[in-house]
């Protein structure tokens, strides 16, 4: 007989610890999925093996056998040992980190297997000749590879300057080593095109995608394929970061800027770390690549932590597109109250005419984005978490862009019974319905949140751009990022100002990445191309890093400032979050936890422990939020997730409390 310590799959704190069966099956390994009787009921439940032992260390009454194995779903032991990683690096349970290994979905009924490239025809293209730059980087990142050493590599390449490329290039050499590897990208809208030129390249029979739009048998049927080595190569979201490759030889995170690779939900993992961990365990190379790198990795690449490759010519030799700010308080001066400066109006005008394409870029979707009463300052709020819904004109209603509650909107004021009811700023919609007044003649499309609901609503709005049959796109992030188009010629960012006055320290970083992303979707093809950036606040030192095209003066004006606030790359951030239906009780709870991590932490550390305080959202779904944050100085995080860890089971396991902690480790959004 053997023994074995199992992660049971219960969605509670209360039984995150390992437990020990028996079991007669002599061949049972580390990650093998199990059906065991549980409790005092023994209801049969799964479990996910994370030791098998031939002796016991010690005698346990009443031992347990396992009732049988999952033969289908199995994980490996390189994929446990990062679980066990993830559960003390993120504070989580066991079982979720291992749900993120593990398939959504289940096998077809009638055995049909289901395929996301059933409609793609695939268009073999070859390697292209790599410029001087590229070929210098390529062999840097070859070398390691074949001495199977695990290296980090950040490639800062100006937009357009060739990066796909050397990625596909580096696979190359890594399928040829019999290695597999993993490409990521931020947003599920980049994944259609890396799909296709993946997939022109390599072909369908070695790529599988792994992301949240594929419906579930599809999800389930792309892991089954990576499972059974079917496919060297996946592409996928963060996600992705967890298919199930054995000997992966590299992975690929494209835009590493971006903080969709940051979960939000339990666990909240970092996607970069995650595939650092398994590099590490694989020795491996790690390749992460931008134009407009995060503070974090390129302080990290400055001081030698990375290896930093440089690439500052575009592929096809054409200069950075001509970037325009214009000031808005001047044009309000001038009479013109329009979304759309003079500059940005004749610039749509003359791209039109030459039959080029524009890119109008607002990260804010809906038409409006908050509702009030003018006679009485009533803001239409919503119900369950307290911030302002912004109107949508096509559905006619408010909506909550944080939980996604919808309501009508009133006819009168709920508080003063006026008629006053209006709409102030502007998102998307509101930009789109304007275009369509000014510029009757061109085709346009939105695309935001609210237009890619049904599947597939992205790829058909870029396909249709790529085609030329949209001479306008419409967008938030979704067209800031990524994006290949060779006749666009204008890119018009409506309002930088938007993530500049988000409550955030990275607000900054953020906007001067989204404004240089964004200006790079332009000048791809044979023509140069144009930005215009209208601004309230032009003086902006992000603002103006960006128009010049110039990170190195950005990043260190903003090192300047993150040392002298001790923000991160020169600390890491701890968030708590106590909320509870009942406001009070998430206060007091809130208020006994920074107690305790106070009197834990010492004098000297305690000024690093900002709070209890509401959180900005105070109320999500109707539960109460109370927030501490910790300023964790380099070096001590092991130590705050120590005595985290120790608080949870004080006050959240042994304790019956209806309060619920969530900790998030160097959160992208403090909301």
């Amino acid at each position: 007989m053997k023994y074995v310590n199992v992660a049971i799959d219960n969605n509670t704190d209360h039984t995150d610890v390992l437990y020990t069966y028996g079991t007669e099956l002599e061949d049972i390994r580390v990650g093998d999925k199990v059906r065991v009787p549980f409790a005092m009921g023994n209801r049969m439940k799964d479990g996910y093996v994370f030791q098998v032992m031939d002796e016991l260390p010690e005698t346990i009454k009443g031992l347990k056998l396992v009732a049988s194995r999952v033969e289908e779903i199995s994980l490996s032991e390189e994929a446990i040992s990062t679980c066990s990683w993830m559960r003390k690096r993120y504070l989580c349970r066991y079982i979720d980190a291992i749900k993120c290994f593990t398939p959504a979905g289940s096998s077809s009924k009638r055995g049909k297997k289901r395929n996301p490239f059933s409609d793609m025809i695939r268009q073999p293209s070859e390697p292209k000749q790599l410029t001087l730059e590229q070929d210098k980087a390529l062999n840097e990142i070859i070398q390691p590879m074949n001495q199977n050493k695990h290296e980090v590599f950040l490639i800062h390449g100006v937009t357009s300057s060739g990066k796909t490329e050397i990625y596909m290039q580096s696979i190359e050499a890594c399928l040829k080593k019999g290695k597999t590897a993993i490409m990521l990208v931020p947003e599920i809208s980049l994944t259609i095109q890396t799909i296709e030129r993946f997939i022109n390249r390599f072909g369908t029979e070695r790529v599988a995608v792994l992301h949240s739009k594929l419906s579930m048998g599809e999800r389930y049927d792309e892991w089954m394929r990576v499972k059974n080595g079917e496919v060297k190569i996946v592409i996928g979201a963060r996600s992705g970061v967890f298919a199930p490759l054995e000997n992966i030889g590299i992975i690929i995170l494209d835009e590493e800027h971006e903080s969709t690779y940051k979960s939000d939900m339990s666990p909240k993992y970092d996607t970069f770390e995650v595939a650092v961990k398994r590099a590490m365990i694989n020795q491996s190379i790690v390749l992460l690549g931008s134009a407009t790198p995060s503070i974090q990795s390129y302080y990290r690449a400055k001081t030698g932590q990375f290896n930093l490759i440089r690439l500052t010519k575009r592929y096809n030799e054409m200069p950075l597109p001509s970037v325009e700010i214009v000031d808005m308080r001047e044009e309000l001066k001038g009479g013109n109250k329009s979304i759309f400066s003079i500059a940005l109006y004749q610039g749509i005008k003359k791209c039109l005419e030459k039959k080029q394409q524009v890119i109008l870029f607002l990260n804010r979707r809906g038409y409006s984005t908050f509702i009030s009463c003018r006679n009485c300052g009533y803001v239409m709020k919503c119900p369950d978490c307290g911030i302002s819904m912004t109107y949508h004109k096509e559905d006619n209603e408010a909506s909550c862009h944080f939980c996604g509650k919808k309501s009508p909107v009133p006819k009168i004021c709920p508080d003063c019974t006026s008629k006053y009811i209006k709409y102030f700023g502007m998102g998307t919609e509101k930009v789109e319905e304007v275009t369509a007044t000014l510029f009757e003649e061109a085709n346009i499309a939105r695309l935001d949140l609210d237009t890619v609901k049904k599947k597939g609503s992205i790829e058909r709005v870029l396909k249709s751009f790529h085609k030329g049959k949209i001479d306008i796109l419409i967008g938030t992030q979704l067209v800031a990022k990524g994006l290949d188009f060779a006749n666009v010629g204008l890119v018009g960012i409506i309002s930088a100002d938007v993530s500049l006055n988000i409550p955030d320290y990275r607000s900054s970083e953020r906007t001067f990445q989204l404004i240089t992303q964004a200006a790079g979707r332009t000048g791809r093809g044979n023509f140069p191309g144009t930005v215009i950036i209208q601004s309230y606040t032009p003086q902006h030192y992000a603002i103006e890093a960006a128009s010049h095209h110039d990170y190195e003066d950005f990043y260190q004006q903003e090192l300047i400032l993150r040392k002298q606030t001790g923000y991160p790359p020169f600390c890491n951030f701890f968030q708590l979050v106590i909320s509870s239906k009942d406001e009070q009780e998430a206060k007091l709870m809130a208020e006994e936890v920074g107690k305790f991590l106070r009197a834990k932490s010492g004098r000297k550390e305690a000024v690093s422990i900002l709070g209890p305080q509401p959180a900005p959202i105070n109320r999500v779904n109707e539960r109460y939020r109370y927030q501490i944050l910790i300023k964790a100085k380099l070096g001590t995080r092991k130590q705050y997730a120590k005595e985290i860890a120790e608080l949870k089971q004080i006050f959240f396991v042994k304790k019956k409390s209806s309060c619920l902690l969530s900790v998030d480790i160097n959160p992208y959004s403090f909301l």
